[in-house]
């Protein structure tokens, strides 16, 4: 069996992670989304925290684009731009390849369908649902007001739509074209958007999964 590797972008209250951790379970492989932070630290000596506080967000306002050679280019510890932003994602971009080249796994955001472009067996998908639903799956899940879950999911998802432009050069984080397949899980649920990316998978890929 080769190896393969499913990177999930998300809005959230979607049920993106929801759906990456079942996927993970159906297939038997690690499911890497937060732990990505404490993986880069201990790559790189950083402290943790630096990676938590950084995880999906972008204080530049000019986009970056980042070539396979970009990523191998970190700078040594001694530099004061190690701990840079730009820095920051080049070793999580690191750790990330490592993983997927390494071993079978789901990943979690973190422009991980970007880093890993020409690596055989990827499969990109974008989960999403229309803003209503995101907010009654966010109000359950949380205990927020309607309100209150409103804005953390516009929040959330400009952080992410802005993280995404910065470093792949100004593609849009929910444009169709970027991923292999995008599901809107209002019309499915999360059960059957899981059955669908296996059947989907079988498609893609064949009997080399």
């Amino acid at each position: 069996m080769q190896k393969f590797c499913i990177t999930i972008n998300r809005s959230f209250g979607s049920w993106g992670k929801t759906i990456g951790v079942e996927l993970a379970n159906r297939l038997g492989v690690e499911y890497y989304d937060r732990d990505i932070s404490r993986l880069s630290s201990e790559y790189s000596g950083i402290d943790e925290r630096l990676f938590v506080q950084y995880d999906e967000t972008v204080r530049n306002k000019l986009f970056r684009k980042f070539s396979p050679a970009d990523l191998h280019d970190i700078v040594s510890p001694d530099d004061k731009k190690f701990v840079s932003d730009d820095n920051l994602f080049k070793l999580q971009a690191k750790v990330i390849r490592n993983l997927a080249e390494k071993e079978s796994c789901v990943i979690i955001g973190r422009c991980a369908g970007y880093v890993l472009t020409g690596l055989p067996q990827l499969l990109r998908i974008f989960i999403h649902a229309p803003f209503d639903v995101c907010v009654e799956n966010v109000e359950t899940r949380f205990g927020l007001k309607p309100d209150e879950a409103r804005r953390l999911i516009k929040q959330t998802n400009d952080n992410r739509r802005a993280y995404f432009k910065y470093y792949t050069g100004g593609r849009n984080w929910d444009e169709a074209k970027n991923y292999d397949l995008t599901i809107n899980t209002a019309f499915i649920g999360y059960e059957k958007a899981v059955d669908f990316i296996l059947d989907y998978m079988e498609y893609k890929f064949g009997d080399k999964v």
